[in-house]
């Protein structure tokens, strides 16, 4: 059976995965030095790059094994709110994301669909998660989704007890301020199993794999 995953999603000690506001200089809302330490050209797996293979690198090529579509918030696409005024953009990627698959984009606004050479779409869909599950589910052919964030989507995927497994990795700072993944989540890991490994950078990983709904 298709499963819906989260991967590589970075989490300060103190809980934020996100800043309060997203910007074009600030694409995680201030809180972009969570992934200082991230190496994101081995999301396609560790035979891509002629560099050592380490735990952190072989964890992250995960990412997109056996992934159909890739489910987002409006704030990963990009900084804007409210109706489309700038139809050129075309999210922070550029033109080749690194998605090649389909997208959904979670917004209250529509937008047509965009299209990449390497197989990427972006999909615009107003929708709770329930039915954007479904809409992914049907673009997937089969095989998993992934929440791609930020941590306001994940958590509402988490709160309709729609998420499968996650890979969560805590960085060792405090930002103080932010968009927590755990508002509203009480008792939620009594759905999951899970464990940890700490890797020599100091990042430590968790793997939480759904056992019961809520």
């Amino acid at each position: 059976m298709a499963r819906v995953r989260v991967h590589n999603f970075f989490i300060s000690l103190d809980g934020y995965s996100a800043g309060d506001t997203i910007t074009l200089d600030k694409p995680i809302g201030g809180a972009e030095r969570l992934f200082a330490g991230f190496d994101g050209r081995f999301i396609h797996g560790v035979d891509v790059m002629d560099e050592p293979i380490t735990l952190d690198r072989a964890l992250t090529s995960t990412w997109g094994q056996g992934i159909g579509v890739e489910i987002m918030g409006r704030g990963k696409f990009g900084p804007q709110t409210g109706e489309w005024t700038d139809e050129d953009w075309r999210g922070w990627w550029g033109d080749e994301p690194p998605f090649r698959t389909p997208v959904v984009v979670l917004t209250h606004h529509r937008r047509d669909p965009i299209h990449f050479d390497n197989g990427t779409s972006f999909h615009f869909l107003d929708a709770t998660p329930e039915d954007a599950l479904a809409y992914a589910q049907d673009l997937a052919d089969g095989r998993d989704v992934r929440i791609g964030g930020g941590p306001s989507t994940v958590r509402q995927f988490l709160t309709a007890d729609l998420i499968d497994f996650m890979h969560l990795v805590t960085v060792p700072i405090t930002l103080g301020t932010g968009v927590s993944l755990w508002d509203g989540q009480a008792e939620v890991q009594d759905r999951f199993t899970t464990e940890s490994a700490t890797s020599a950078s100091g990042l430590t990983h968790h793997f939480w794999n759904r056992t019961i709904r809520g």
